[in-house]
């Protein structure tokens, strides 16, 4: 295993990293299930632009799981600190601010983050400092925060928000149409050449094995088929109301956004090679000199940060502060992160498979809503996914040792 990155073990001869295949072929399957069992409704434009607004909100969060989970920590707190941000928001935008204003929405913004930062160094302070498990940390969060949630505003749901903030959620106004849309695409189908020639010259310099030409060819196309469909699909989508066409919403933007910089952030920093050093091997890591108490309190921090985004976008989408908000949102991160590929032991992980498995996850749930199944039930299903990812991660974890 290469220290800092992914489980070398996933990828095949060919370069290929074989789990993050397999989990694209698991979901793709899944969506023809789902698609065959509800009539052709779940593949419709309207039910993915849905279901890609819905995925950002946990996937933004499982990133930064990815990163605590790699640390050997665990953030049992997110979905009650998602509800806490939620309702702190609205009450800021409400009884502090002018809802009105044009100002409110970015200053509504900056307050959840610095407060979800915030709170986040707060645990992982305890956790690195006062030398108390991770668990009971966030499981003390979890309880603390829905109740502050509940108290701060006696329940009630708080509602209206201002306009400009709601565009976060993706709603109506919150997709920046099919002409941005196509810029956007542009931008990305770029991205997506400039990145393969870019790994296939540095491999070259630095005397590497490559992929056979042909193969990079065929993925690079794969991917930039994938941008261009995904475009199609959400300027397929017109808004209820104008009829015009949605093109890609804006959380879904700041997904992206995140993922990249959380990319980067894991795999070409000085933090991120610390923490998956820390995973990997907690001793070497201290005696290499590394700062290991104030590295996990910023990956809290961090962690934190990444639910007041959250907890803006699913505000701005509900239009209102609730302290129900986030309820069990916990389950579908840390599954996300574990069915991606992100070990439970530490040291393993990738923020792309942590997004196929919140999309995965979502998937999932979108399809037993549009089947009419019980929310129950659904809680139980997930449960039972989570607990076979973990049990996977394992026998696969045993069959490399042996």
């Amino acid at each position: 295993m290469t220290p800092g990155r992914i489980d070398s073990t996933a990828e095949g001869p060919a370069g290929i990293d074989t789990r993050l295949v397999g989990m694209l072929g698991v979901l793709g399957a899944v969506w023809i299930v789902l698609e065959l069992l509800t009539g052709g409704t779940f593949l419709s434009a309207r039910n993915l632009y849905n279901l890609s607004v819905q995925v950002t909100v946990v996937a933004i969060m499982t990133t930064g799981m990815v990163l605590l989970i790699v640390a050997r920590q665990i953030d049992l707190s997110v979905g009650s600190l998602l509800g806490f941000l939620s309702v702190a928001g609205a009450m800021t935008q409400t009884r502090l601010l002018n809802v009105d204003d044009a100002q409110t929405w970015w200053l509504t913004l900056a307050a959840m983050l610095s407060a979800g930062a915030a709170i986040g160094a707060v645990q992982g302070a305890l956790v690195a400092y006062a030398n108390i498990p991770s668990f009971v940390v966030t499981l003390g969060g979890l309880l603390f925060f829905r109740n502050a949630a509940y108290f701060i505003n006696q329940g009630e749901t708080i509602a209206p928000l201002n306009e400009s903030f709601q565009r976060l959620g993706g709603g109506t106004g919150g997709a920046i149409g099919p002409t941005w849309s196509w810029v956007f695409c542009s931008v990305a189908l770029c991205f997506v050449v400039w990145q393969a020639v870019s790994r296939r010259r540095l491999q070259k310099r630095f005397g590497l094995g490559s992929r056979a030409l042909w193969l990079d060819v065929a993925l690079t196309a794969a991917a930039a088929a994938a941008v261009v469909v995904f475009t199609l699909v959400m300027n397929g989508y017109s808004n209820p109301r104008t009829g015009a066409a949605m093109g890609i919403p804006v959380p879904v933007i700041l997904l992206i956004g995140v993922v990249g910089a959380m990319s980067v952030l894991a795999q070409r920093s000085r933090f991120g090679s610390h923490l998956f050093a820390y995973g990997g091997n907690p001793e070497a890591a201290k005696l290499a000199g590394v700062n290991t108490q104030f590295l996990i309190l910023r990956a809290f921090a961090l962690m934190g940060l990444l639910c007041g985004l959250a907890a803006a976008i699913i505000s701005a989408r509900l239009n209102a502060g609730a302290s129900a908000t986030g309820t069990m949102v916990e389950l579908s991160v840390i599954a996300a992160a574990v069915i991606g590929g992100t070990s439970l032991a530490g040291g393993v992980g990738r923020i792309s498979g942590a997004v196929l498995g919140a999309l995965f996850m979502q998937s999932l749930e979108s399809g037993m809503i549009l089947l009419g199944i019980s929310s129950p039930l659904q809680k139980m299903v997930l449960a039972v996914v989570l607990i076979l990812a973990v049990w996977a991660d394992h026998r696969a974890r045993k069959v490399v040792v042996t």
